[in-house]
């Protein structure tokens, strides 16, 4: 199976291999993941449901109208499935706070479980068949971030909204019950609509994508699954997505099995509310801070080093929002460094970015690039007024080996996040519905308890 296979069987092989998903033969570690990697997106969607930059999508939406079909998180509405996982696409990316895979270069959680659990709630799908669903579209999108990585990214297209597509639409097939010719035309009609550029980092287009997305994929498997066609090898063909999306072509590397089997083993979740390049250097800064009793007023000059592949993604040098300081190296360090609690959303707001102490900590600081430094990790040097030299390094690349301790941590994260929206008992609730999701015999018990319930006199969107 990991044999290097021809360039014209890419598209076909990824088919096969998402219909040759099932749970039951799954690694246990694997499904474990999964069952995390659900909460974690429901944890930061009710999070984000509630953030300002929702308001003119949900009333857009609203003033569209459609069919009460799928649960919004965090709401007290229901939208049609394709306004559903839009909506809640956007609010799963919101926050910048979901999961990541280098492969991918990406989120790959949030373009495909908004889509997968609205349709599964239409389908009234079981626990078991989203978890299946999710993990097919999960393997896919990652295997096709690598055969077209490095170029893909590096040109400049955001990975979560042009590759996430194909992932949605991978796992909204599974659940449609798509066969294998099916499954390569929702590939292709994915590749059609696939788009989103990185551009856009620190504006609220940037988690428009995995709403975006989410509901392409949604679109593409839903049209293949009634006999919609398109290209079925659009992934390799000439001028198909490979080739008008990147310098690179990697059949090879893209259709070899990963250690332990799953892509899905190899997810990072994140625990800072930022962009997750920016993890490496705000846990060597905390631990600096920590470890030597460092105090802003006592800082001369702070030296952070990353990959060079940074400068593009979260670099901004002086942030004027809320969003911006999630993609800045300079101001991340800053927060870190004086104590700021990256994992509270709401520390990332324009009135921080804009905090004149902060400021000047985050202007003491200089970026630089090393060629030896991986994807994920940095290097931190601070130097003091008194002239002592502190220095660390850390690697934010690798996921936790003690899958109990990961889902704990996740556990507290989720009752942060979702506790201001829901209430202490509905999340604890929920938690527990996740923790026997492959069990539930319909989602549709989890998609309520997601739902805001309110009085008659609040408002119902």
């Amino acid at each position: 199976m990991n044999a290097p296979l021809l360039q014209e069987s890419v598209t076909a092989e990824l088919a096969r291999r998402a219909l040759g998903v099932h749970l039951h033969a799954v690694s246990p570690a694997a499904v474990q993941v999964v069952r995390q990697c659900v909460l974690d997106y429901l944890g930061v969607t009710l999070a984000g449901s509630v953030d300002p930059v929702l308001a003119a999508l949900r009333d857009e939406l609203v003033e569209e109208g459609s069919a009460p079909q799928a649960q919004i998180l965090g709401r007290r509405l229901r939208l049609s499935k394709a306004a559903a996982a839009l909506l809640n696409g956007t609010a799963s990316h919101v926050l910048d706070y979901d999961d990541v895979n280098f492969a991918l270069m990406g989120h790959p959680s949030v373009p495909i479980l908004p889509a997968a659990l609205a349709l599964a709630e239409t389908l009234n799908a079981s626990g078991a068949q989203l978890m299946e669903a999710f993990l097919a579209g999960y393997e896919a999108e990652c295997a096709i971030g690598l055969l077209v990585a490095p170029g893909h990214y590096g040109m400049g297209f955001h990975a979560t909204a042009t590759i996430g597509t194909f992932g949605a639409a991978v796992a909204c097939a599974r659940l449609l019950g798509a066969d294998e010719t099916q499954m390569r035309h929702a590939i292709g009609i994915a590749a059609t609509q696939a788009a989103g550029l990185k551009s856009m980092f620190g504006t609220a287009c940037k988690p428009l994508h995995a709403g975006l997305a989410a509901r392409s994929g949604l679109l593409a498997a839903s049209l293949a699954r009634r006999g919609y066609d398109s290209r079925q090898d659009a992934l390799e063909c000439a001028q198909g997505f490979a080739a008008t999306h990147s310098a690179n072509f990697d059949p090879a590397t893209a259709l070899r099995l990963p250690v332990g089997g799953y892509h899905v083993l190899h997810n990072l979740f994140k625990y800072h509310a930022s962009c997750y390049e920016t993890h490496a250097t705000i846990e060597c800064a905390r631990r600096l801070r920590n470890e030597h009793g460092l105090t802003p007023n006592a800082i001369e000059r702070v030296v952070v080093t990353v990959n060079p592949y940074c400068d593009r993604i979260c670099n901004l040098a002086t942030p004027r929002s809320g969003l911006e300081a999630k993609f800045s190296l300079r101001l991340t360090a800053a927060f870190a460094l004086a104590g700021v609690e990256t994992a509270d959303p709401a520390m990332f707001s324009d009135a921080q970015a804009q905090d004149q102490a902060l400021v000047a900590l985050r202007d003491k600081v200089t970026v630089g690039f090393g060629d030896d430094i991986g994807q994920g990790c940095a290097t931190v040097s601070v130097i003091t007024a008194d002239g002592a030299k502190h220095h660390t390094s850390h690697n934010a690349a690798l996921p936790m080996a003690d899958l109990a301790a990961q889902g704990a941590r996740l556990a507290a994260k989720f009752t942060r996040l979702a506790t201001p929206v829901l209430g202490a008992q509905r999340s604890a609730d929920l938690l527990q519905l996740v923790a026997q999701l492959d069990t539930l015999p319909s989602v549709r018990s989890l998609a309520a308890a997601c739902a805001l319930q309110t009085s008659a006199a609040q408002v119902t969107t």
